[in-house]
């Protein structure tokens, strides 16, 4: 049955007359019985008995108002629920993003988006950039927070647009017992560190550390691997090796016996906030999307901004004067 006219049915009888029911519908009379007539065409019988001073409902009709008293409150509730989103009142946003991210970019977005859209309600997935984007692609998330290497770029999905929110730079970290740890004020050369144990990271940032080791003229004897930035640093702190940190993962957590230097011509890992083209329409996850670039370290300042965040983190700003 015809949803329109249901509902001019339902006037029908709210109002007790046709007549009635054109003031309230803001229609002429012809019209409210026109659709009238064809809704019981469409029912095979009469749905009112027409009376002098108004209409009486017959069986079918208060068997059918009840479908369309029924059918208007899931309208209006449709309605208002459409409204809800419309007005950031409420929305789902589901999100995936590597570790050091989530620790440090994904809870100041969540935090933002909790003071001035509280409806709004953020979904984490952790996961690689890899597994990320195979979720994005699936449908599974909403948004992905990836990273590249400089000059090891993997291949991206096609269709996906890729939004740069800032560099993250890889520092060198060590014991602080280390002879080198004495004076890290100015940047190290990596060869410095040829003879030394390594400890890398995931797949793609090993693969980083071994490329960026070879371009420093050796290979690294990598003795331990963990994607974990605590674990990393607590075998470091001990003295079982060193290894190459992103800003993000210091800033996360930092063990207070490593020291962290900055690398000689060693370039940063770049961040991307990926989505489908146009989801940044639908309003919360646009609400979203400015969230995490406010958040994030190329983003505009917010109110937390610290110094700190400065020291670790490098702004498209500092690009001109960043020999790496």
């Amino acid at each position: 049955m015809n949803v329109r006219r249901l509902l001019v049915f339902r006037e029908i009888a709210r109002c007790g007359s046709i007549a009635g029911a054109a003031r309230a519908l803001g229609w002429t009379q012809p019209a409210v019985s026109q659709h009238l007539r064809a809704l019981e065409r469409q029912a095979g019988m009469p749905l009112v008995v027409r009376r002098p001073r108004g209409v009486q409902l017959t069986e079918a009709g208060r068997v059918l108002l009840r479908h369309a008293e029924a059918i208007a409150a899931r309208l209006h509730a449709a309605d208002d629920d459409i409204g809800a989103l419309a007005e950031l009142r409420a929305g789902t946003v589901r999100l995936a993003a590597f570790p050091s991210a989530g620790a440090t970019l994904v809870p100041a977005a969540m935090s933002l988006l909790k003071r001035t859209h509280p409806g709004i309600d953020v979904r984490l997935r952790q996961a690689e950039p890899p597994e990320a984007l195979d979720l994005l692609m699936d449908g599974q998330v909403d948004l992905a927070i990836v990273f590249t290497h400089e000059g090891h770029e993997a291949a991206a999905p096609s269709g996906l647009e890729h939004v740069p929110i800032g560099a993250d730079p890889l520092r060198l970290v060590l014991p602080d017992s280390h002879p080198h740890a004495a004076d890290l004020s100015s940047e190290v050369n990596l060869r410095a560190f040829a003879g030394e144990r390594w400890i890398s990271g995931c797949e793609r940032c090993t693969d980083h550390l071994l490329r960026a080791c070879e371009d420093a003229g050796f290979a690294p004897d990598v003795r331990h691997s963990t994607d974990d930035y605590v674990v990393a640093q607590a075998l470091i702190a001990r003295g079982l090796g060193i290894g190459l940190l992103p800003g993000l993962a210091l800033t996360a957590f930092r063990h207070p016996e490593v020291a962290v230097a900055a690398v000689a011509g060693l370039r940063p890992r770049r961040l991307y906030l990926v989505h489908h083209p146009e989801a940044d329409q639908i309003p919360a996850v646009g609400r979203a999307v400015h969230a995490v670039r406010r958040s994030a370290p190329g983003g505009p300042p917010g109110p937390s901004t610290t110094g700190d965040r400065a020291s670790l983190w490098i702004t498209p700003a500092d690009q001109e004067d960043d020999p790496g």
